[in-house]
């Protein structure tokens, strides 16, 4: 199937590892033309040139605090500027949804939750203001927020209020710019295989005694198909959803965990 990319401009942030890092590889191989956006400059550069060697397609990096309005506005100039115009971005830009060791309620610092929104939920709604624009004044466009299964379960406040926050900035934007061609979409990744899952497999081996193939069932063994999921099976997702073939998807939230037993989402 021809997912009808080549050409388009896209930005990615988040861009320069994980899940991040798939997508930027995935639309690539398929001839977008992509700025990979991160905080660090070098590490940025660093992944856009492996990926373009590998890819053979065009990837550029800029860097940007997607905490800042001004940086993201300037990311965002910068990146019409280099790619004559923009049609996709994908919103990447978060920590990891690693459970922190937060006791309840009461280990929940405000300092910390306010940021766990601004970085994500503030941060991606900052990408798509700055992005709208250019969008709309092309007829079409994608948005693709990466959010997270935290937001349908009871995970950690943090963890599942910046998740369900995004799936909810990301219904109202389809809303306003969905009449204008622009499909707004939100991705939920379950336990998905990054550069720092090796380290947490290694820690469940050593203490519990395990190998790592058991420690590794044992910590992502739940989904559906009984296994993690791999970042560029995120990746493949994302990219449909930022091709034209997904028309027909606007304003809903997508599972990428590879399924979740016994619950009903409709």
């Amino acid at each position: 199937m021809n997912p009808h990319l080549t050409g388009k401009r896209a930005i990615v942030t988040g861009g320069s590892r994980g899940i991040g890092k798939a997508i930027v590889r995935a639309l690539a191989s398929e001839g977008v033309r992509v700025v990979l956006a991160s905080r660090d400059p070098a590490s940025g550069r660093t992944a856009a040139e492996e990926l373009a060697r590998e890819t053979g397609g065009e990837v550029h990096a800029l860097s940007a605090d997607t905490r800042d309005d001004a940086q993201v506005d300037a990311l965002v100039a910068s990146a019409v500027d280099l790619l004559g115009g923009l049609d996709i971005v994908v919103n990447n830009a978060a920590r990891p949804g690693a459970a922190p060791a937060i006791p309840g309620v009461a280990g929940v610092e405000s300092a910390y939750l306010l940021e766990e929104l601004d970085t994500k939920l503030v941060g991606y709604l900052r990408v798509a203001r700055a992005a709208a624009p250019h969008l709309v004044a092309n007829g079409w466009g994608r948005i693709i927020n990466i959010s997270g299964l935290a937001a349908r379960s009871s995970f950690t406040i943090p963890g599942s209020a910046r998740n369900v926050a995004v799936a909810a900035l990301t219904k109202t934007l389809a809303d306003e710019l969905g009449p204008r061609g622009v499909n707004v979409t939100v991705v939920h990744p379950g336990a998905t295989r990054t550069e720092k899952t090796a380290d947490a497999v290694a820690r469940k081996a050593d203490a519990d005694g395990l190998s790592t193939a058991e420690a590794e069932r044992a910590l992502y063994g739940h989904s559906l198909i009984g296994r993690i999921i791999e970042a560029e099976e995120v990746a493949d997702v994302v990219a449909f959803l930022a091709s034209p073939r997904s028309v027909a998807i606007n304003g809903d939230a997508i599972a990428a965990g590879g399924g979740t037993r016994g619950a009903i989402h409709y």
